[in-house]
């Protein structure tokens, strides 16, 4: 299976959309667990790194 990189600050897309509309999200907080916050309305969320892998599907900018 593709090993999927990210990393701190990286815009990534979810395979989800979020009820406002959007599905692009920042990666605030790398770990076990992955803090990513809403680009469109600013809400954030922590998910273990294994469902949030799972759950993204590619990364829309590098934060570079």
């Amino acid at each position: 299976m593709e090993q999927k990189t990210f990393a701190l600050n990286d815009i990534v897309e979810m395979k989800k959309q979020h009820p406002c509309g959007t599905n692009a999200w920042k990666v605030i907080r790398v770990g076990a667990d992955i803090r990513i916050k809403c680009e469109g309305c600013g809400h954030s969320v922590m998910l273990p790194r294994r469902e949030f892998t799972k759950k993204m599907k590619r990364v829309i900018s590098s934060a570079q």
